[in-house]
């Protein structure tokens, strides 16, 4: 069983940034790489962020070029940086392999972007 404990999330303005960190309990080999997930009010849970075993990164149109995910596997951690926050973004933002394991979903972090 892993453990991811998400933290980081925040109220920011508009054009604001937020870096969020995902801990996981002990080291996850996942050919696929870990991804950063997010649950907009009222909507399902989309995948905003990847990144594969291998270092190569993915991003949704809709955060590309203003998110970062980035990893430290010395400390079992993946983060988002997000700068150039909008509305839009809001949501309860998670991580978990990719594809997602069940088991696997903590409790998120919430960020509220005001306009």
């Amino acid at each position: 069983q892993v453990n991811l404990v998400e933290s980081g999330g925040g109220l920011v303005q508009a054009g604001g940034s937020l870096n969020l960190s995902c801990v996981a309990s002990k080291k996850i080999y996942s050919i696929n790489g870990m991804g950063w997930y997010r649950r907009a009010p009222g909507n399902q849970r989309e995948l905003v962020a990847r990144i594969g075993y291998g270092g190569v990164t993915s991003y949704s149109d809709s955060v590309k070029g203003r998110f970062t995910i980035s990893r430290d596997s010395t400390k079992n951690t993946v983060y988002l940086q997000m700068n150039n926050l909008k509305p839009e973004d809001t949501g309860v933002y998670d991580c978990n392999q990719y594809p997602p394991v069940r088991a696997y979903w903590g409790q998120g972090t919430q960020v509220t972007v005001s306009s």
